[in-house]
């Protein structure tokens, strides 16, 4: 099915802002890659380059230098038209904010990235990821009429509707309580196992990162570690070393 292992990556990415005294370092050399079928998560301090990592793998930042791929496709040659048609077709988005339109349905919203792109969506599909995320009895209910765990799931599915080859999604339980937030988190950890999605999460989180498959480490822009099977308990350990070291160097 796919060419390669390998679902998105990078090599040596590079991401300066700013110049002279303000110049910031947000992304140091940083070679990274996700597997195909991967749940992986992004962990780091604040300030680390997790969020600009994921964005400049997404194609939703520039790079200052050094490359990235979303399969077999360099994307930080690609021009800006062409970066807008992979995105929308090929990378699923789940950000904190459930950027729902208030006027649509959940249904609506969820197939909306689909009417943009003028494309029918497959039924079964759409059956499958709906039922999945539990959310058969809302279809009809617009966002305000739904809590906000809702909202996030009716967020994913719009993710998974139009069958990625990649999510990416930035704190995805962070406006959520705990229960809402461990629903999300099951639904994307099966989204891989029974759906064969790839899903890329950046989180503080250790609860959230324990449902991952791979945890990768950043600290000062830079991978410093990675955790394959991670436990809430061994994320924690391991964020609590950075920290200690972060403030005695």
């Amino acid at each position: 099915m796919h060419p390669s292992t390998s679902a998105a990556r990078s090599v040596g990415l590079n991401k300066v802002y700013g110049a002279g005294e303000t110049r910031v370092v947000a992304l140091d050399n940083v070679s990274v890659e996700f597997r195909h079928g991967e749940f992986a998560a992004i962990m780091g301090p604040s300030g680390s380059g997790k969020s600009t990592l994921m964005y400049c793998m997404a194609g939703l930042d520039s790079v200052s230098s050094g490359s990235a791929a979303i399969g077999e496709t360099e994307i930080t040659t690609l021009k800006e038209a062409q970066l807008t048609r992979l995105r929308r077709d090929r990378i699923g988005f789940v950000f904190q904010a459930f950027n729902l339109l208030p006027t649509l349905t959940a249904l609506e919203n969820i197939t909306l990235p689909l009417d943009i792109a003028g494309r029918e969506p497959d039924q079964e599909w759409l059956a499958k990821v709906v039922a999945a995320v539990g959310l058969g009895e809302r279809l009809e209910h617009r966002p305000s009429q739904l809590s906000g765990g809702q909202q996030q799931r009716v967020a994913v599915a719009r993710a998974l509707a139009t069958r990625p080859e990649i999510i990416f999604a930035d704190e995805p339980t962070g406006n959520l309580d705990s229960r809402s937030g461990a629903e999300i988190l099951t639904f994307l950890r099966n989204s891989v196992r029974e759906l064969g999605q790839t899903v890329v999460m950046v989180t503080h989180d250790p609860v959230a990162a324990g449902y991952a498959d791979r945890v990768v480490f950043l600290a000062d822009g830079r991978v410093v570690d990675e955790l394959t099977a991670p436990t809430a308990d061994a994320v924690l350990d391991r964020m609590r070393r950075f920290e200690a070291k972060g403030r005695t160097s």
